[in-house]
Protein backbone atom coordinates (compact mmCIF):
# COMPACT_ATOMS: atom_id res chain seq x y z
CA UNK A 1 0.00 0.00 0.00
CA UNK A 2 1.31 3.49 -0.98
CA UNK A 3 1.67 6.10 1.92
CA UNK A 4 -0.43 8.20 0.41
CA UNK A 5 -3.23 5.70 0.09
CA UNK A 6 -2.02 4.84 4.23
CA UNK A 7 -2.95 8.07 5.14
CA UNK A 8 -6.19 8.81 3.42
CA UNK A 9 -7.22 4.84 5.12
CA UNK A 10 -5.65 6.53 8.45
CA UNK A 11 -7.82 9.96 8.31
CA UNK A 12 -11.20 7.88 7.69
CA UNK A 13 -10.32 5.51 10.41
CA UNK A 14 -9.30 8.60 12.40
CA UNK A 15 -12.28 10.75 11.93
CA UNK A 16 -14.81 7.35 12.42
CA UNK A 17 -13.11 6.61 15.77
CA UNK A 18 -12.20 9.96 17.13
CA UNK A 19 -14.76 12.33 15.30
CA UNK A 20 -14.85 14.41 12.65
CA UNK A 21 -14.75 17.78 14.95
CA UNK A 22 -11.80 16.42 16.96
CA UNK A 23 -9.76 15.50 13.78
CA UNK A 24 -10.81 18.38 11.98
CA UNK A 25 -9.61 20.47 14.93
CA UNK A 26 -6.10 18.70 15.24
CA UNK A 27 -5.50 19.05 11.96
CA UNK A 28 -6.35 22.78 11.79
CA UNK A 29 -3.63 23.21 14.30
CA UNK A 30 -0.93 21.72 12.35
CA UNK A 31 2.23 23.88 11.86
CA UNK A 32 6.01 23.66 10.77
CA UNK A 33 6.78 21.79 13.58
CA UNK A 34 4.20 18.83 14.33
CA UNK A 35 2.76 18.45 10.72
CA UNK A 36 5.33 15.90 10.25
CA UNK A 37 4.01 14.21 13.38
CA UNK A 38 0.31 14.37 12.73
CA UNK A 39 1.09 12.44 9.48
CA UNK A 40 3.03 9.98 10.98
CA UNK A 41 0.01 9.40 13.56
CA UNK A 42 -2.51 9.75 11.16
CA UNK A 43 -0.71 7.30 8.43
CA UNK A 44 0.90 4.52 10.81
CA UNK A 45 -1.27 4.39 13.89
CA UNK A 46 -4.66 5.47 12.55
CA UNK A 47 -3.46 3.99 8.49
CA UNK A 48 -1.79 0.86 9.56
CA UNK A 49 -2.77 -0.35 13.19
CA UNK A 50 -6.58 0.53 13.59
CA UNK A 51 -7.01 -0.78 9.95
CA UNK A 52 -6.01 -4.25 10.74
CA UNK A 53 -8.29 -7.42 10.20
CA UNK A 54 -7.12 -8.86 13.20
CA UNK A 55 -9.59 -6.86 16.22
CA UNK A 56 -12.66 -5.20 16.15
CA UNK A 57 -12.17 -1.27 16.65
CA UNK A 58 -14.43 -1.96 19.48
CA UNK A 59 -11.62 -3.82 21.12
CA UNK A 60 -9.08 -1.96 19.76
CA UNK A 61 -11.13 0.80 21.41
CA UNK A 62 -10.75 -1.25 24.95
CA UNK A 63 -7.55 -2.07 24.71
CA UNK A 64 -6.06 1.83 23.87
CA UNK A 65 -8.46 2.57 27.20
CA UNK A 66 -6.83 -0.20 29.39
CA UNK A 67 -3.16 0.91 28.24
CA UNK A 68 -3.63 4.17 28.81
CA UNK A 69 -4.51 3.80 32.60
CA UNK A 70 -1.53 1.29 32.77
CA UNK A 71 0.83 4.51 31.32
CA UNK A 72 -1.03 6.99 33.34
CA UNK A 73 -1.76 9.10 30.37
CA UNK A 74 -4.88 11.27 31.84
CA UNK A 75 -5.90 13.25 28.63
CA UNK A 76 -5.36 9.94 25.73
CA UNK A 77 -7.28 8.29 27.99
CA UNK A 78 -10.69 10.93 28.48
CA UNK A 79 -9.99 11.15 24.16
CA UNK A 80 -10.37 7.35 23.49
CA UNK A 81 -13.27 7.10 26.46
CA UNK A 82 -14.83 9.45 24.20
CA UNK A 83 -14.01 7.99 21.42
CA UNK A 84 -14.92 4.52 22.22
CA UNK A 85 -18.47 5.14 22.21
CA UNK A 86 -18.48 5.43 18.17
CA UNK A 87 -17.32 1.79 18.38
CA UNK A 88 -19.90 0.73 20.37
CA UNK A 89 -18.02 0.41 23.74
CA UNK A 90 -20.64 0.35 26.73
CA UNK A 91 -20.05 1.91 29.96
CA UNK A 92 -20.46 -0.96 31.82
CA UNK A 93 -17.60 -2.91 29.21
CA UNK A 94 -15.37 0.77 30.07
CA UNK A 95 -16.18 -0.18 33.86
CA UNK A 96 -14.49 -3.59 33.43
CA UNK A 97 -11.47 -2.49 31.95
CA UNK A 98 -11.00 0.32 34.04
CA UNK A 99 -11.63 -2.16 37.04
CA UNK A 100 -8.68 -4.35 35.53
CA UNK A 101 -6.33 -1.80 34.54
CA UNK A 102 -6.57 -0.42 38.21
CA UNK A 103 -6.47 -3.54 40.27
CA UNK A 104 -3.01 -3.94 41.90
CA UNK A 105 -2.76 -7.54 40.63
CA UNK A 106 -3.49 -7.15 37.21
CA UNK A 107 -0.82 -3.48 36.64
CA UNK A 108 1.79 -3.43 39.76
CA UNK A 109 2.48 -7.21 40.41
CA UNK A 110 3.84 -8.05 37.15
CA UNK A 111 5.95 -4.93 37.33
CA UNK A 112 7.09 -5.65 40.60
CA UNK A 113 7.93 -9.07 39.48
CA UNK A 114 10.28 -7.61 36.68
CA UNK A 115 11.82 -5.29 38.76
CA UNK A 116 12.74 -8.31 40.86
CA UNK A 117 14.63 -10.34 38.22
CA UNK A 118 16.27 -7.08 37.15
CA UNK A 119 17.61 -6.85 40.17
CA UNK A 120 18.70 -10.52 40.67
CA UNK A 121 20.15 -10.08 37.40
CA UNK A 122 22.23 -7.41 38.08
CA UNK A 123 23.70 -9.00 41.41
CA UNK A 124 24.11 -12.58 39.24
CA UNK A 125 26.09 -10.82 36.92
CA UNK A 126 28.22 -8.51 39.03
CA UNK A 127 29.21 -11.67 41.37
CA UNK A 128 29.90 -13.83 37.90
CA UNK A 129 31.75 -10.53 36.69
CA UNK A 130 33.95 -10.31 40.15
CA UNK A 131 34.51 -14.20 40.33
CA UNK A 132 36.42 -13.99 36.43
CA UNK A 133 38.46 -10.94 37.35
CA UNK A 134 41.98 -12.49 36.51
CA UNK A 135 41.44 -15.57 35.15
CA UNK A 136 39.87 -17.31 31.95
CA UNK A 137 36.27 -18.64 31.93
CA UNK A 138 35.48 -21.23 34.53
CA UNK A 139 35.18 -24.54 33.47
CA UNK A 140 31.43 -24.60 34.37
CA UNK A 141 31.36 -21.59 31.77
CA UNK A 142 30.98 -18.75 34.48
CA UNK A 143 27.73 -20.05 36.15
CA UNK A 144 27.82 -19.56 40.04
CA UNK A 145 28.92 -22.24 42.19
CA UNK A 146 25.02 -24.25 42.76
CA UNK A 147 25.56 -23.71 46.60
CA UNK A 148 26.01 -19.68 46.44
CA UNK A 149 23.27 -17.50 46.18
CA UNK A 150 23.35 -13.53 44.53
Amino acid sequence: MHEDERYENGLTVRKAVLGDAHVERSLAKRNDFNSEFQALITRYAWGEIWTRPGLPRHTRSLLTIGLMVALNRTDEFKLHVRAAFNNGVTQDEIREVLFIARSTPASRLPTRRSTRRKRFSHRWHRRRSSAQVGRGPSKDGGLPDAGTRP
